[in-house]
């Protein structure tokens, strides 16, 4: 079977796309950065290097310094899909980090974002 298409995409490709649909809900760029930040471990220059040297969502999320423990706690529909159902363990990495994004738009508090107490 084909590998999907959407993980040979560029990170930097997609981040401008997330950072205009949070600005658009009245979210900030920070915001977004801490939500992928909670996700993957990056940090700001983390994030600036993977957008700089143009790696793709399979490299973005290989090299990710570490993944959140409670991503098992991110649930939903993103494309139709439930995250929690999704076998491929890359696309499910990406979906998290769609739904997070998707979270943040639609003005939900980053304290229930970052899934805290």
């Amino acid at each position: 079977m084909a590998e999907h298409r959407i993980f040979g995409m560029s990170f930097a490709g997609i981040y401008p796309l997330y950072v205009t649909k949070v600005e658009r809900k009245g979210r900030s760029k920070e915001e977004l950065d801490q939500v992928i930040g909670w996700l993957t471990g990056y940090d700001a220059v983390g994030l600036e290097k993977a957008i700089a040297t143009e790696v793709d969502l399979r490299t973005f999320f290989a090299e990710a310094p570490a993944m959140n423990p409670n991503v098992s706690l991110i649930k939903g529909v993103v494309c139709g899909v439930r995250v929690e159902e999704i076998e491929d363990p890359l696309m499910q990495q990406i979906r998290w980090m769609d739904k997070l994004v998707d979270e943040l738009a639609r003005g939900k508090k980053l304290s229930s974002i970052l899934r805290s107490a």
